[in-house]
C-alpha cells in the first residue's frame, strides 16, 4: 500500500529531514531513497516534494545549492542544517511518543479483532 495522502503530508517533513541527515541529495534522488527505505510504502511525488523542500529551505531547516554534475546537468542538492537537525530530534521524539500512544490504543483493538474473527 502506497501513501501519498494527508497523513503522509503530515510526516513528510520529518521523513525528508531524516533522509537528509544521512547526506545531501537532489530532489529525485531523495524521492527514490524515501521509496526504497520505506519499501515503497511512502512516496513523495514532485508536486509534494519540491514545495516541501522550498518550505523547509525557507524555514532554514535545509539548504539548497546548485551544482553541475559530470554530465553537465545542473542539480540542486539539499542538505540538513543545524537548525534542521534540532527540529528533527524534536519531531522524532514526538513521533516516538505518538507511536507509543497508538500502540496502546490499537493493541486492545487488534486483540479484539483477532478473537472476534
Amino acid at each position: 500500500m502506497k501513501f501519498e495522502s494527508q497523513l503522509l503530508k503530515g510526516i513528510a517533513p520529518v521523513v525528508v529531514l531524516e533522509i537528509l541527515s544521512r547526506g545531501r541529495m537532489y530532489g529525485y534522488e531523495l524521492s527514490q531513497t524515501i521509496e526504497q527505505r520505506s519499501e515503497e510504502i511512502l512516496t513523495l511525488g514532485k508536486g509534494t516534494l519540491y514545495p516541501l523542500l522550498y518550505n523547509l529551505e525557507a524555514k532554514r531547516l535545509v539548504k539548497g545549492r546548485w551544482e553541475t554534475a559530470d554530465s553537465g546537468r545542473k542539480r540542486r542538492y539539499y542538505s540538513i542544517t543545524s537548525k534542521g537537525k534540532a527540529q528533527l530530534a524534536k519531531q522524532k521524539q514526538e513521533l516516538k511518543e505518538l507511536t507509543a500512544g497508538l500502540n496502546l490504543v490499537f493493541s486492545g483493538a487488534l486483540t479484539n479483532l483477532a478473537y472476534s474473527g
